[in-house]
């Protein structure tokens, strides 16, 4: 027994060691699915139940781009000497790791593949790639009795999401995916407890802590789920969750959109209604890759058209518009110029701009940011488990995402564009729409009896 423990440990550290010295990462797009094994007469063998049944709700069609990447080409891509990483099947790609270029010349030439680009490079050996510590917890948030709010009161009372919540909508029924860099003792933080979550799943490194990676997506999940009254209520707390890592806070390279189109397919198959994403992408560490304005179309970053597909399955996207505004680049960030998502800028408690939030338009001259939400001064649970206060649209996308979900569940019947038109309109400056705060202030019970007043 003891000689088959050593052997195991032994192969575990040899697979260890060679995972380690993949130093390369490659996107491989693919020509064509001939190959696939599967039918699109029969859905129930590629698609969970819960995302079949989102589609015929909303009458969308199951179509090529959601049958897998075939099974063939996969396993003929690994035969050349590779490691598998993810695949997308939506844009239809295969990601791989090998430490040998030369292995990605092999692969070209096979008659499948269409492009190949390199989306990763290893960060020097003196850089961590993950976290094992974690920050030390207080616990002993203070009690605010005059509103079950606790400080955040005013960023939901802004867009009146309250009144979804006096009115029974607080995401009962509906599930969310936040897709972000970790959620740093989310799992340790007394307040946080009663937050329902599903699952987690890393796609950045599966052998990570994502409950000892980075904060932000704690910080982000509690404007959304936070459910303690007199302490922090969030804007959707009685949602359920999915928490999913794409974002690589180690390096910035473009491989973080692979995960991040991973994590969104994940997402559509476990069922989920709304994603969060408070991620956004214009620079890299291999500046060759770096966008330029004409880039910002919806479909240039593979992220962007991976983002504009999620409505078409049924989804709703809200996502940060961007912290740019002060700086050279001003504009919004990948995925959001995408199109059918809403793309959330900063304001502070008054509905003045923050100063940092990004502009638009798109490159094709849509309206973006969508509409604008409280991420200056916004109000969240920090590390320690107390409240804290943050900056940026990283917080106005959940605070804005919350309240999109509980008006989907008072209005079950409307389709995610549908959604998305409605969140607009209710704007506060939707009879003239501008590249800074586009829409303006959403009403969400403005939209609500928009939606009565349908009688759908």
């Amino acid at each position: 027994m003891k000689k088959q423990l050593f052997l195991l440990a032994l192969t575990l550290f040899a697979a260890g060691a060679h995972a380690q010295q993949d130093t390369l990462k490659y996107r491989i797009s693919l020509k064509d699915k001939a190959a696939t094994v599967y039918s699109l007469d029969h859905p129930e063998a590629f698609l969970s139940e819960k995302a079949i049944a989102r589609r015929q709700k909303q009458h969308l069609p199951i179509d090529s781009t959601d049958l897998p990447v075939c099974r063939k080409y996969v396993d003929e891509i690994r035969r050349q000497g590779v490691h598998i990483v993810v695949t997308g099947k939506w844009e239809n790609f295969v990601t791989v790791s090998c430490n040998d270029s030369t292995l990605i010349d092999r692969i070209v030439a096979l008659p499948f593949v269409r492009t190949t680009e390199k989306v990763w490079m290893a960060p020097p050996a003196d850089k961590p790639s993950m976290s094992t510590g974690r920050d030390s917890l207080v616990n002993n948030p203070a009690v605010h009795p005059d509103s079950i709010y606790g400080l955040a009161v005013s960023q939901i009372q802004l867009s009146k999401g309250d009144k979804l919540h006096d009115a029974g909508f607080k995401g009962q029924g509906m599930t969310i995916a936040v897709i972000d860099a970790g959620f740093h003792n989310a799992d340790k933080i007394t307040a946080m407890r009663n937050i329902r979550v599903l699952g987690t799943k890393d796609f950045v490194n599966p052998q990570s802590d994502i409950y000892a990676e980075s904060s932000h997506g704690m910080m982000v999940l509690s404007c959304i789920g936070m459910n303690q009254p007199d302490i922090m209520t969030g804007t959707a707390p009685e949602a359920s969750f999915w928490l999913l890592r794409s974002e690589d806070e180690y390096s910035e390279h473009l491989v973080e959109q692979d995960y991040w189109a991973a994590a969104v397919e994940f997402a559509d198959s476990v069922g989920v209604d709304v994603l969060n994403t408070s991620l956004g992408y214009y620079t890299f560490d291999d500046k060759s890759k770096d966008y330029k304005y004409r880039e910002l179309d919806g479909h240039h970053a593979l992220m962007s058209r991976q983002a504009s597909r999620i409505a078409d399955k049924g989804m709703v996207l809200v996502c940060s518009a961007g912290n740019s505004g002060m700086g050279s680049w001003k504009k919004i960030t990948p995925p959001g110029d995408a199109e059918n998502v809403i793309t959330v800028g900063a304001i502070d408690k008054k509905s003045v701009l923050a100063p940092f939030s990004s502009i638009g338009n798109t490159a094709d001259n849509r309206i973006k940011p969508d509409v604008v939400a409280v991420g200056l001064g916004a109000d969240v649970i920090g590390t320690s488990g107390n409240q804290s206060k943050a900056n940026g649209t990283s917080f106005s996308s959940p605070i804005m995402c919350g309240m999109v979900t509980c008006l989907w569940q008072a209005c079950p019947d409307l389709t995610a564009k549908e959604i998305i038109r409605i969140v607009r309109q209710a704007g506060d400056r939707s009879g003239f729409p501008d590249n800074i705060y586009g829409y303006g202030v959403p009403d969400m019970w403005k939209a609500y009896q928009t939606y009565k007043e349908m009688g759908k």
